[in-house]
């Protein structure tokens, strides 16, 4: 007779070892608290879709089951697949966000056979983990030039909106991910020959970053250094309010073009909805964004793809830096026919 266990249990005890350190990475690495937080997302989410469909979720070791016990195990994961991923569609959720979730799952399953002597087969390994392509959102080149030099636009801010610009600004020339720009401090900096440099080592990837700054990068980085050289020179993170405020200054800016988005769902492409009715550049600037347009702006102004790569951290197999070098090209062919309309009219 097959033994059953209750899966939110096992589930909430993943996070605690993931929180505590007990459960490492496989290069015995701590666990992210960002990947902690996503499993706690996955459990959420596994605990709604139970108590609204009531589907029971739980676990059961395969070890001793007759071959008729097995097949109902096959047919119960698949049953589960079937039904949660039914349940995230409905609820509006799109193939990354769904992606993500059955990975979390597919790693609880790999927790209970290695950290708890579970094995629960290898069903998991059928659940199809769907991705898609969302569009690169990112400031043109005017824009953050207009964000660097317009004086007149930053008198219109107050301090905290001043501050944030020159965040955004900053990570923007650098490339850094949100939680590297938040953790910088003096001794990030270096001056060598009259020139300043950047050095970090990113959080998330542990690959180093050694960067030349211009004049105005310098200058934000003068203007917030601290005194005491462990303290990071931005202050705390706030991701939710840095977005909110984003979006007001990128309105402020007057970036507000009309933007057509669309995602994916089952592989399909659904024109995306917004409870507003014409959706806006400045609506969707995020922390996303820095990155994203340090990468493209260094490709469409010229600078040699193993030289970005070597300053973003990607590596030569990395798919996503492939899109960054489609959507610049696209960005320099349309700059190019604006020039041969000029020449083609006499």
């Amino acid at each position: 007779m097959k033994k059953t266990y209750p899966l939110v249990p096992l589930f909430k005890q993943m996070i605690r070892d993931s929180e505590t350190g007990k459960r490492l990475k496989k290069n015995g690495e701590r666990i992210t608290p960002g990947s902690i937080k996503n499993y706690e997302y996955a459990l959420k989410n596994l605990i709604e879709f139970s108590t609204e469909t009531n589907f029971e979720l739980r676990v059961c070791s395969v070890l001793r089951l007759s071959q008729r016990e097995l097949q109902s195990e096959k047919t119960y994961w698949k049953k589960f697949y079937k039904n949660f991923t039914e349940y995230m569609y409905k609820k509006g959720c799109f193939d990354n966000y769904v992606g993500s979730i059955i990975k979390h799952v597919r790693t609880f399953f790999n927790y209970l056979k290695v950290e708890k002597d579970i094995f629960v087969g290898d069903f998991h390994k059928g659940f199809y983990v769907r991705k898609e392509e969302v569009d690169i959102l990112v400031l043109s080149p005017e824009q953050l030039k207009f964000l660097i030099h317009d004086k007149a636009f930053e008198s219109q801010l107050v301090s905290t909106q001043i501050k944030i610009k020159d965040i955004f600004v900053f990570g923007c020339t650098t490339g850094l991910r949100f939680s590297d720009i938040f953790a910088i401090t003096n001794k990030n900096f270096e001056k060598n020959n009259g020139e300043w440099y950047l050095k970090v080592k990113s959080i998330k990837t542990k690959t180093y970053t050694y960067i030349k700054l211009p004049g105005y990068a310098v200058a934000i980085y003068e203007k917030y250094k601290t005194k005491n050289d462990t303290k990071p020179i931005f202050g705390t993170k706030d991701l939710t309010n840095f977005n909110r405020s984003l979006k007001r200054i990128g309105e402020m800016a007057g970036f507000t073009d009309a933007i057509h988005s669309s995602r994916e769902q089952l592989g399909k492409t659904i024109k995306k909805t917004s409870k507003k009715k014409n959706e806006r550049f400045c609506d969707k600037m995020s922390s996303h964004m820095m990155r994203r347009t340090a990468i493209t702006t260094l490709l469409i102004l010229g600078m040699p793809e193993h030289l970005v790569r070597k300053i973003s951290g990607h590596s030569h197999a990395s798919g996503s830096f492939n899109r960054y070098v489609h959507y610049a090209q696209a960005y320099i062919d349309k700059e190019i026919d604006k020039v041969h309309n000029k020449l083609e009219m006499y």
